[in-house]
């Protein structure tokens, strides 16, 4: 089972595959953490009985997700990791272009 993750995941060792694992714990949480709070700064308290107010969040969470991904893949020493899974996300959203490697 191990080492099937290992292989879907594209990593050598069980260390690096825990690292990858509490990076995306802890992007995923905090993404949804700061989504909420971003609105609530910019709309106030009120604005969670809206009708816009989760619509608005998760469409605020996915950047939000990218972004964080990237920072603390860097603080777990994984840029190069993470960096490859967001170019593949940002080639399959058009939003640059294949490098063609």
């Amino acid at each position: 089972m191990l080492e099937k993750l290992k292989k879907l995941f594209q990593v050598d060792s069980t260390f690096q595959l825990s690292v990858i694992f509490v990076v995306f714990a802890i992007t995923g949480s905090l993404s949804v953490v700061l989504g909420e709070t971003v609105l609530l700064k910019f709309f106030g308290k009120d604005f969670v009985n809206n009708n816009f107010f989760w619509p608005l969040r998760l469409i605020l969470i996915f950047p939000i997700y990218q972004i964080l991904l990237i920072i603390v893949g860097t603080i777990f020493g994984q840029f190069k990791y993470f960096w490859k899974i967001e170019k593949k996300i940002l080639i399959k959203m058009g939003l640059i272009k294949s490098s063609g490697s």
